[in-house]
Parts: structure tokens; sequence; C-alpha cells
């Protein structure tokens, strides 16, 4: 089992750049893909972005890609989320997100092991 706590996340005007954390408890990180997904109020959660356990393979939504940068530190047991050109439809509560042994983080939230609690980021026009 695996806990995860999310920070970084506040207010921001348009055009703007946050990165988030994710620091995750246990000794076995290494084994997890990780991910974030972000949820809108009156929307459904929706995958952002995933890395693979050792890190060398990351992918994203259409909607963030070249703005969004996920990396992980697998000495510090955390992941982040650099969201540069922050737009208003970037506004969500942001989840971090971890499936064990898998090689993939799946794009679907039935689908995902563990949850952290969010962090909200808001971005103003």
């Amino acid at each position: 089992q695996v806990q995860l706590v999310e920070s970084g996340g506040g207010l921001v005007q348009a055009g703007g750049s946050l990165r988030l954390s994710c620091a995750a408890s246990g000794r076995t990180f290494s084994s997890y893909a990780m991910g974030w997904f972000r949820q809108a109020p009156g929307k459904e959660r929706e995958f952002v972005a995933g890395i693979s356990p050792s890190g060398g393979v990351t992918y994203y939504a259409d909607s963030v890609k070249g703005r969004f940068t996920i990396s992980r530190d697998n000495a510090k047991n955390t992941v982040y989320l650099q969201m540069n050109s922050l737009k208003p439809g970037d506004t969500a509560v942001y989840y971090c997100a971890a499936d064990y042994g898998s090689s993939w983080l799946s794009r679907r939230p039935d689908d995902v092991d563990y949850w952290g609690r969010g962090t909200q980021v808001t971005v103003s026009s």
C-alpha cells in the first residue's frame, strides 16, 4: 500500500506556472507507475499525465501536451508536475495517482489503485 500527499497548488494568473509535488510513503515507490488526474467542478475526473516506474516514459493528455511536464525522483519518493502557460481551463483539483506493478498508469480513473486527496489549482483570467 502507498499513501500519496500532494502539494504546490494555488492561485495563479493565466500564462503563469506552478509545480505540483506528490510525496509517496513506502519503500517500493520505484515499482509504481505514477501520474496526475484532474477534476473540475461538474466534470468527470480526467487523465493529465503519466510516468513509468523508472521515469523513462512519459505521456500526456492532448490538452496539456507541450505545456506540462511530469517527472519523478525515486530517491525522494516524489513525482512532480510542472505546469507552464496555464489557462483558466486548467482550473481543477489535481490528484496524484499510482498503480503498483504496472508499466503504465491507466488513463481511466476506475483502473487506478491509489489516490491522493488532491490539491486545488485555480487559474485566473
